[in-house]
């Protein structure tokens, strides 16, 4: 359900893409309250994700990582976006391409968005934790930001978590932290 009342919140961060200081978004009071998305997955199932809340907030810069330095470009900085904030209901990267390509439809289906991948126009942050079989305890998430295909996010998510698998199985722990997707490399 849409909310009758929603406001805007200063969010403050320092980080070279954001260089105000604070990010104008909706963290009390969001514009959409819970609600869910069926997801028709490919063996013809579908699966139930559940949304926690919807809120308008500015985008950020971009960052660009090359080796030794980094570029900042403040092109999209301000423009308006919605963010849209799933349960922790997503339980494969099929699971989560699926997902992804279902809000896509949606959103351009209801005129939200012209849907442009490629130029940024949607983009996916997905949050990965993995749980030990039979428990319902998530561990620590690592979140991969930005990703701008299906295809994306579904290597995204097979990567990160074989990562945070091999961690564990070595007796380390998941550092709870923001990465980034390379598709040259494969790798976040």
């Amino acid at each position: 359900p849409i909310a009758r009342v929603s406001r805007f919140d200063r969010k403050h961060y320092f980080y070279p893409d954001l260089p105000k200081g604070y990010q104008t978004s909706q963290m009390y009071q969001p514009i959409i309250l819970a609600g869910y998305v069926d997801v028709p997955l490919d063996d013809g199932s579908t699966t139930r994700v559940r949304i926690d809340h919807a809120h308008m907030e500015e985008d950020a810069g971009k960052l660009t990582h090359h080796d030794g330095y980094s570029l900042v470009d403040l092109n999209r900085a301000g423009t308006p976006l919605i963010e849209i904030v799933s349960q922790p209901d997503i339980h494969s990267a099929a699971e989560a391409r699926a997902y992804a390509a279902e809000l896509h439809k949606l959103m351009t289906y209801a005129g939200v968005t012209h849907g442009d991948l490629y130029h940024g126009n949607m983009r996916f942050d997905v949050n990965i934790s993995i749980a030990p079989k039979g428990s319902d305890q998530l561990g620590t998430r690592a979140e991969v930001k930005n990703l701008n295909s299906f295809r994306s996010v579904e290597k995204a998510v097979e990567y990160e978590f074989a990562r945070q698998a091999a961690l564990l199985e070595r007796g380390e722990r998941v550092v709870q932290e923001t990465r980034g997707w390379s598709d040259d490399k494969g790798i976040t």
